[in-house]
């Protein structure tokens, strides 16, 4: 008799342990499946974290998580009804996960599984559990192929769909739905066909989307339950491309990654280099020696930088053998990409920070490029910050971490400065021995007080019409879309705001209409004043909307350049199609000349050879955001976006339009001066006790009331401030009081959170998670943690 310990797919904090159930003698059930169980009078679909042999005597014997068995007073489980998803090391993670972000079990459990494909209990009308199937799951086509009798069959005369679905046989296997689409209806003439044996009827799987060519998925016959599966050779996954020879710097980062390797630990070695500097070619080489081992590697890319070169890149080197998994993937493709990867055919998954939790199989390295980037954090239970689960998942499987990026996070510069266990290797110089672009920056202010009034101050539309008429590309930034930030009556002050959220509504162009960025609430821009019914609306601010009108307009008038050079604007409005992302960066290089305007998506994983211009048209959008990464993230974008200037033969320059000049941020970032920016920013840090230098937790309390939101959130300061000054006893650690959010009110919710500091090394979530699994829930107040926040807004 076995025990499963199941974890209930029932999110609340309250279930923050697996629950024990008895496993019938006849029923197969392995670590990772989904099973049906019963908990508390309904029906629950749950996973089984472990499995213990036990005796049928009451209280013999504990299962995997210390509780004691008492197997024939157990409940039992009832049905499989899928998996196995993951094994004994994805429950650990998940249960890793739980406690180290505070979050409830069965949310940690679910990154491990395929989305769309797992079967759901769900409360219909009646007020009953029933279970609900997956939605997504394999495709099968029928294919039609050559049967045993197929050259001795002739058809007669006038059976001409026979003639002519063997002709169409004869050049190769077809699908039975191309063949429809022929000739109309076949069902009847392949049926007759097959039974002369003349062919033959096959179901195969059919991959969504992504081609990965892999023969385990697009060539079986049905009835088979797994594929057979050949695993590639090294010699044939480091095909490709002829390989650029190793600057020293790249040579010493893959000496340092193989000394990481080899201690078997966790170790991290942050490979600190330039834009264009070959960090890409540095993780190739390096994942060409863990394949080498028999081993596989995980190589995690900000969403934003996960274009088709990027792709492209390992794709060229290691060919069918990589899986992709992102976001702009519909469910159907990423489960197919994940079952592509749990065949063991998968060697390399790239991906946004899911690619985690894909099922490939003794991974001994992960790689986390741009590790600096907030979109390795996830925002919603679990709040997990992709970079140090890898660093634990790595520890525990002997391999390695390589964090890269141009302009590393502090948390991680402080980490290798203080722990003996990261490296950093510095690639200082461009892998082709370009210089880095010099960078301008230009004082709007100045520039609006000698009367000019346009946004593109009089440099930088000199420098766009001197590389556009040379046929040169241009890359443009600014991070607000839309047409203008918001309206103002210059008669009475108003501003149209949204009604659901804090926060006043951006005027769109296209359509003449007014957005919310936060919830999509959307109305028609009013043509006077609805408070005074004045005339007189000004529109505030530029966003990427105004800008292209007006680059067009100023394009239009340029000598040499006018209407024929295309602009091309990236933004969240531009890319929402399935495949515009794509599609507009091909666009971008197939032109002579061009100019690609967009907000942070063009920052990263761009390398065209032809561009030479790179224009921020206002460095202040972030900087006096109310936030303690706020100068941060200003630098680290104007260092990353001037990087896609000059990567090749052609010399580049960069142009930083700012109205605060004297910034230390800006000032540095243009002089790729990082120290300049360091020591100006680590004294703040210190002194406000903000990061590398705490801990930090963030609680978040939102409701429909602001009332009881504002009451909930007292009453956490007070209960937290309690329970860490009777059971931690350290006068280092710091409950700030109940604030409202910077967005106040959201979604038609109102936001407050309360901030929780403690030493540096503290295990912050330990107090977290005892109040949160014990306290007595709000009918109407949600409440949940944010260990490690990559901001406070």
């Amino acid at each position: 008799m076995f025990v499963a310990s199941v974890i209930v797919d029932i999110p609340t904090q309250a279930l923050d342990a697996p629950y024990s159930y008895a496993v019938p003698d006849d029923m197969a059930v392995s670590v990772g499946c989904a099973v049906l169980v019963t908990l508390g009078g309904r029906k629950a679909v749950g996973y089984v974290a472990g499995l213990e042999e036990a005796s049928a005597a009451p209280g013999e014997g504990t299962d995997l998580w210390g509780t004691p068995l008492a197997v024939s007073e157990l409940r039992q489980v009832e049905a499989v009804l899928a998996g196995p998803f993951f094994d004994e090391e994805g429950a650990a993670c998940a249960r890793y996960i739980a406690e180290r972000y505070v979050a409830p079990l069965s949310s940690c459990v679910r990154l491990f599984t395929p989305p769309g494909a797992v079967p759901r209990v769900v409360r219909g009308r009646d007020g009953r559990w029933r279970l609900e199937e997956p939605k997504i799951g394999e495709v099968d086509d029928r294919w039609v192929t050559r049967g045993p009798s197929f050259g001795e069959f002739a058809p007669r005369k006038n059976a001409v769909k026979q003639q002519q679905v063997l002709a169409a046989v004869g050049a190769g296997d077809v699908r039975v739905a191309e063949l429809a689409r022929e000739f109309g209806s076949v069902s009847s003439t392949l049926k007759t066909l097959g039974e002369r044996g003349a062919v033959v009827v096959e179901r195969r799987r059919r991959m969504r989307g992504v081609e990965i060519g892999g023969a385990a998925f697009s060539g079986e016959a049905s009835g088979a339950d797994d594929a057979s599966v050949s695993t590639p050779s090294v010699a044939a996954l480091s095909r490709a491309a002829v390989r650029p020879q190793l600057t020293e710097g790249q040579v010493a980062a893959l000496a340092a990654i193989e000394e990481a390797r080899a201690a078997a630990c966790g170790r991290v070695v942050l490979v600190d280099g330039v834009t264009g500097s070959g960090k890409t070619e540095v993780y190739l080489r390096a994942i060409e020696a863990v394949l080498a081992e028999g081993r596989c590697a995980i190589v995690l890319v900000p969403e934003i930088s996960l274009t088709p070169q990027t792709v492209g890149r390992f794709r060229s080197r290691f060919g069918d053998a990589v899986a992709v998994m992102h976001s702009r993937m519909s469910d159907g493709e990423r489960f197919d990409q994940w079952d592509f990867i749990k065949s063991g055919a998968a060697r390399v998954v790239v991906g946004a920070r899911s690619a985690l939790f894909t099922p490939l199989a003794n991974v001994g390295l992960i790689v986390v490029d741009e590790e600096h980037e907030g979109s390795y954090k996830q925002d919603s239970a679990p709040r997990y910050q992709a970079r140090d689960v890898a660093r634990w998942m790595m520890a525990r499987s002997g391999g390695a971490v390589v964090l890269g990026s141009a302009t590393p996070s502090i948390e991680a510069l402080y980490a290798v400065a203080k722990d003996p266990a990261w490296t950093s290797v510095a690639l200082p110089e461009r892998a082709n021995g370009r210089p880095l672009p010099p960078v301008e920056v230009v004082d709007m202010a100045a520039e609006f007080a000698s009367g000019a009034r346009s946004m593109f101050s009089g440099r930088l539309t000199r420098a766009l019409a001197a590389e556009l008429s040379a046929g040169h590309k241009a890359v443009l930034l600014l991070n607000q879309r839309g047409f203008a930030k918001f309206l103002l009556c210059r008669d009475c002050g108003f501003v149209p705001e949204c009604p659901h959220c804090a926060t006043s509504l951006t005027y769109h162009e296209e359509g003449c209409k007014l957005v919310c960025h936060h919830c999509g609430y959307t109305v028609a821009a009013p043509p006077v004043c609805p408070e005074c019914g004045s005339p007189y609306l000004k529109k505030f601010g530029a966003g990427t909307q105004r800008v292209e009108s007006d680059l067009r307009a100023l394009l239009d008038g340029m000598p040499g350049v006018g209407p024929e050079v295309p602009v091309i604007r990236m933004d969240a409005d531009t890319t929402t199609a399935k495949g515009a992302h794509q599609e507009l960066l091909e666009r971008f290089g197939a032109a002579q000349a061009a100019v690609l305007l967009g907000t942070q998506m063009i920052a990263k994983g761009l390398d065209f050879d032809d561009v030479t211009l790179v224009g921020v048209i206002n460095a202040d959008t972030q900087l006096h955001l109310p936030d303690y990464r706020a100068s941060e993230r200003t630098f680290q974008l104007i260092e990353q976006v001037a990087g896609r200037a000059g990567r090749a033969e052609l010399p580049g320059r960069v142009m930083v339009q700012t109205y605060e000049a004297d910034s230390v941020a800006i000032q540095a970032a243009a002089r790729y001066d990082r120290g300049m920016f360091l020591r100006a920013e680590l004294p703040k840090r210190k002194l406000l006790a903000y990061p590398p230098y705490v801990a930090m937790a963030n609680i978040l309390v939102w409701g429909a009331d602001e009332h009881e939101v504002a009451t909930e959130a007292e009453l956490l300061r007070a209960q937290l401030a309690d329970l860490i000054r009777d059971t931690v006893g350290d006068p280092r650690w710091t409950v700030l009081p109940a604030v409202p959010c910077t967005l106040s009110k959201l979604r038609n919710t109102y936001r407050y959170h309360v901030v929780v500091k403690a030493p540096l090394g503290a295990d912050i979530s330990a107090p977290l998670a005892h109040l949160f699994r014990t306290r007595q829930t709000h009918p109407h107040v949600n409440a949940a943690v944010d260990v490690d926040p990559m901001d406070l807004l």
